[in-house]
């Protein structure tokens, strides 16, 4: 298990301000995602990957004050890997956090890690109710080292809000 990563630090550090009180509560999901990410592909050349896409997947929710926050997220993704000389990585991570919320399987260029990140959020976000074949024991360990802090609360009053605000489209970020 991975208790912490330098490049989830350094982004978290630069967007504190956004995040504000609930900077625990998104670094928890962050770390609870980016690990099982790595149990379901475990390359060491997607590691870093799977870093990024975990810390920018939800963070145009604080950075631009919106459920409907896929774009945002992206777009702050790639002006981070353009500032790293890492543009290449952009259309794999762009699909990443475009396609974490996809409900059906992924079947593209970037299958593998696609498909790796999309489990690891879907697990996360149901609590481990949706295990896609990964340990239980495991994510009870995970949910340990980075409790949830509130997090499903969160959503919750996001997805409230939003439903307020656009009933006909009150989850905006969910793909087929």
């Amino acid at each position: 298990m991975q208790k912490s990563n330098n490049t989830v630090e350094e982004v978290l550090a630069t967007y504190s301000d956004a995040l504000g009180d609930d900077l625990p509560t998104y670094r928890n999901h962050i770390y609870r995602v980016f690990n099982l990410a790595i149990l379901f592909d475990p390359a060491p050349e997607n590691k870093y990957k799977y870093a990024v896409a975990a810390v920018f997947h939800d963070i145009g929710i604080w950075t631009h004050g919106t459920f409907d926050y896929l774009g945002p997220s992206i777009y702050l993704a790639e002006k981070y890997l353009k500032e790293k000389n890492e543009a290449h990585l952009f259309p794999e991570i762009k699909e990443m956090i475009g396609m974490h919320h996809k409900i059906t399987k992924y079947s593209g260029k970037y299958n593998i890690t696609v498909e790796a990140f999309r489990k690891a959020d879907w697990i996360d976000v149901t609590l481990g109710i949706k295990k896609f074949g990964a340990d239980k024991s495991f994510f009870k360990k995970i949910k340990r080292e980075f409790p949830n802090l509130g997090f499903h609360k969160f959503l919750a009053v996001q997805v409230l809000k939003r439903f307020c605000q656009s009933p006909l489209d009150p989850l905006p970020m969910f793909k087929k």
